[in-house]
């Protein structure tokens, strides 16, 4: 027998894919399960988001007008780690922006609430919300919920409300929230104070502890611990309307409260939270990320993403994130490229974490990746951020995830996406690019491919990345 020269075989030229391509292969089929609607009579996301530009506009202001005293060598903060504006920045942005001290301090506030600022101990800087907020409706939106949240912090209690009734009295707000949405029109605060003062005693039964062993028989006329809420709740529910009205919830005089349209859709996107978290299509809800991931591995891309939507919705957004992350810096590169799905779910809030791991080997090209996506550039081109070696680093970490779940053929078709013109030319950078993984994929894909002479050479680069050799 002679030996057969390999051939140099063209690769037919693609746009490159990240790693959510191959899950994406092996589920080809899509749900076609519609996205929940708001209720009837919601404006559009558009005409919302005008909506909340128009709220949170003395915020920008500010928020714009600080950005150049946000930057390292500028005294644009106090020095108390709370960001909070130095008197001598207020008076200035005051004197130049028309405004008093208190306004902008005000402002200043509700723009940190509201994602526009970041503060990060003594520094501050402009949030990522501010930079898409004339482009991204979706950021203006979630700006307004993180100020709708924060409705007690925007609008602080008295000084002589008792503290543990001011806390039941923020928990029970939800509810109060939700009956003023169903109701959808004026409510009166009387009808309010009555569902309140339920509320409470609620909670209050729901924390009580039973004491362990024999308990000495109630006195005739001592009354029941939960029988009614003996701290005055009309003047808290007075203060959390006022609060919740500050921040464009709802409007309240003559004694009556009405939801906002944006209110209403706030309210309206709580509750689709609870529900997706106590629906988990898949019921991967209590899982960890990773037990999570592996699960949603053989779903189809819209239902893993509402598997990722109901998780996240069970966890506050920065420990979901952390989580997610470590599990992307695992070994199964399937799994790294699921978790960058998910965290594509989370969004804005998601980039600081994302940005800090740029420069980790393994997670680099994916957060490059999810990095040009968050910035505006069409999917189909943030490859292009990528250098000719993160390319042929990441195709080899996706083969590796076909490699290890996915089916011979899917692997023969990964050549496609490839940025290299020939197989020569693939297999010399594969070998350069140093994965852990190099080795595997090569001889998993000798095994798959059809054409001997090329089974032969990538065999033959397989054994030369063993070795050590050329």
């Amino acid at each position: 027998m002679t030996s057969r020269i390999p051939r140099d075989s063209r690769l037919r030229l693609v746009r490159p894919r990240p790693l959510a391509a191959a899950p994406r292969a092996m589920n080809q089929r899509r749900s076609r399960r519609p996205a929940p609607r708001p209720p009837e009579g919601t404006p559009a996301p558009a005409e919302l988001a005008r909506m909340a530009r128009s709220g949170l506009a003395g915020a920008v202001r500010v928020a714009r007008w600080a950005d150049p005293s946000l930057k390292p060598g500028h005294d644009g903060g106090s020095s108390d780690g709370r960001g909070t504006l130095s008197d001598a920045t207020a008076e200035r942005a005051a004197a130049e922006l028309g405004l008093t001290p208190d306004q902008v301090r005000h402002d200043w506030d509700t723009a940190r609430l509201a994602g526009l600022v970041e503060v990060h101990g003594d520094i501050a800087r402009p949030g990522w919300r501010l930079r898409a907020w004339n482009r991204d409706d979706s950021a203006v939106l979630r700006g307004w919920v993180a100020l709708f949240d924060a409705w007690s912090i925007a609008h602080p209690e008295a000084a002589d409300h008792e503290p543990a009734a001011v806390a039941e009295v923020v928990s029970a707000m939800p509810q109060v929230l939700s009956f003023l949405q169903l109701s959808a029109g004026p409510v009166p605060m009387e009808q309010l104070l009555d569902l309140l003062e339920q509320r409470v005693i609620e909670l209050r039964t729901e924390r009580c502890e039973i004491p362990y062993g024999p308990q000495p028989e109630p006195l005739p006329q001592q009354p029941e611990a939960t029988a009614a809420v003996d701290t005055p709740l009309a003047p808290l529910l007075d203060w959390a309307l006022h609060a919740l009205a500050s921040v464009g919830a709802l409007t309240y005089g003559d004694g009556h409260a009405t939801l906002t349209p944006l209110g209403s859709w706030a309210v309206w996107v709580k509750l689709e939270q609870i529900c997706v978290a106590a629906q988990s299509p898949a019921g991967n809800i209590e899982q960890s990320a990773e037990d999570m991931l592996r699960g949603c591995s053989q779903l189809r891309p819209n239902a893993a993403r509402a598997e990722y939507r109901a998780w996240l919705a069970a966890r506050p957004v920065g420990s979901a994130v952390a989580e997610l992350l470590d599990a992307a810096r695992g070994e199964d590169a399937l799994l790294r490229g699921l978790a960058f799905e998910a965290l594509r779910v989370v969004g804005g809030p998601a980039e600081p974490d994302v940005r800090a791991v740029v420069e980790k080997t393994p997670l680099r090209p994916y957060a490059l990746l999810w990095l040009a996506e968050h910035d505006g550039i069409d999917p189909e081109d943030a490859h292009e951020v990528l250098t000719r070696e993160e390319a042929t680093w990441m195709w080899v970490d996706t083969a590796a995830a076909v490699a290890d779940h996915g089916e011979a053929p899917l692997l023969v078709r990964h050549l496609e996406s490839a940025v290299q013109p020939t197989i020569p030319a693939l297999l010399d950078e594969v070998r350069a690019v140093g994965h852990p993984r190099t080795v595997q994929v090569l001889v998993a894909l000798a095994a798959a491919h059809p054409d001997p002479a090329l089974a032969k050479a990538v065999r033959r680069a397989a054994f030369q990345v063993h070795t050590g050799g050329n």
